[in-house]
């Protein structure tokens, strides 16, 4: 079993920035990605960005391109994800997933394990 805990989820205001953490532990030897996806009322849960745990290579959707940067420390086994910028549009729940993908995968279908879910609301 592998477990993912998120945190630094919160309320601002419009071009504030947050740091969301996702801790992992367990059994995640075979869990080369981590991804950040994102849930806003109503709406289907959508990728934001990944990274291999193998070389930190990241993508990032467009809408969060330039604004949003996933990063990772493998001595923690730790992914964040700083979000500069933040706008009422990014206002979701937000999970990190593990994947045993190499290659990038951006439906949740492809994931293997999930966190609880971060509350990240931005007020305009």
């Amino acid at each position: 079993q592998v477990q993912l805990v998120e945190s630094g989820g919160g309320l601002v205001q419009a071009g504030d920035s947050l740091r969301l953490s996702c801790a992992t532990s367990g059994r995640t030897l075979n869990m080369h990605r981590m991804t950040w996806f994102r849930r806003a009322p109503g709406k289907e849960r959508e990728f934001v960005a990944t990274i291999t745990w193998s070389d930190n290579y990241t993508y990032h959707t467009d809408s969060v391109r330039g604004r949003f940067t996933i990063s990772a420390d493998n001595a923690k086994n730790t992914v964040y994800l700083q979000m500069n910028g933040l706008k009422s549009e990014d206002t979701a729940v937000y999970y990190c997933a593990a994947s045993r993908s190499i290659r990038i995968v951006t439906t949740p279908i492809q994931y293997d394990y999930w966190g609880q879910g971060t509350q990240v609301t931005v007020s305009s």
